[in-house]
């Protein structure tokens, strides 16, 4: 099982209170996970990833292992220790402002 921390206003919208567990099949990559969680929660769809481009959102980053996994590639394998549930793999808003 893949742990996934969600941002507060995410686990509001999903009504999950803490991290999600999700079953990835194969290689696990970004867009494998996100394509699970978007289809165990459909209405998180859109939320994470644009619509059309599956561009991640701005001010959306992602870590796992203490590393910005932000700019890897999408279908980059995720770290062993996020793939065999000893790490989450935590979707965080940045913050903004001035």
């Amino acid at each position: 099982m893949i742990r996934v921390m969600l941002p507060e206003h995410l686990r509001t919208l999903a009504k999950v209170r803490d991290e999600v567990e999700l079953d990835v099949s194969g290689e696990v990559t970004r867009a494998r996970l996100l394509d699970a969680l978007e289809a165990r929660f459909p209405m998180l769809e859109g939320t994470i990833r644009d619509h059309q481009t599956r561009v991640r959102r701005p001010f959306l980053r992602f870590f796992a292992c203490e590393q910005d996994l932000t700019h890897e590639s999408a279908d980059a394998e995720l770290p062993a220790a996020v793939v065999d549930g000893r790490e989450p793999y935590m979707v965080v808003g940045a913050m903004a402002g001035g």
